[in-house]
């Protein structure tokens, strides 16, 4: 069967890390700068990366401030465990438009300590919002997780005439 992937060369990616100690210079940011080496290996030109403290305001306003005008992809860092500070899917959420519960469901798949992560993902315009855990191997898996499908809904979300993929049919 041949791989009825999208690719993902020519669309665009932001990358939000999601913590106080990267913003007060007393903690190094793995999970970002790992994302977007894995990203543009995937083939997307990743336009931004940018860092924000933890908490429910500052989340939502900067991914609002990311996606205003933006059509790709954009992955958040950090904040969606049980820390009392952990509060990047309260702030993904009221922002949203749509959420993506299947793509959210997929990325707790991946590990059993993916259970423990609290991250949504959906819409904000044209943009889609995926929230993954803050560390390296976290953020990495939960991303592979969803990687195959991502350009599909990008171009969906654009607007574009990209059909439906085939594949065998199921017994």
């Amino acid at each position: 069967m041949a791989d009825e992937r999208l690719p993902a060369a020519g669309l665009d990616a932001k990358v939000l890390t999601v913590s106080d100690g990267v913003v007060a210079g007393t903690r190094a940011d793995g999970s970002g700068p790992a994302l977007v080496r894995r990203l543009r290996d995937e083939g997307f030109e990743v336009v931004t990366q940018a860092v924000v403290a933890d908490g429910r305001d500052t989340v939502g306003e900067a991914v609002v401030e990311l996606a205003e005008g933006f059509r790709g992809l954009l992955v958040t860092t950090g904040g969606t465990g049980f820390g009392p500070r952990d509060l990047t899917p309260e702030g993904t959420r009221i922002v949203l438009d749509r959420e993506a519960p299947g793509l959210a469901e997929a990325m707790r798949l991946v590990s059993p300590l993916g259970r423990l992560s609290r991250g949504l993902a959906g819409t904000r315009g044209r943009t889609l919002v995926l929230n993954l855990p803050g560390s390296t191997r976290g953020a990495l898996e939960c991303l592979e997780a969803v990687l195959d499908v991502v350009p599909h809904a990008l171009h969906l979300l654009s607007g574009d005439d990209v059909g439906h993929p085939t594949g065998p049919t199921p017994a």
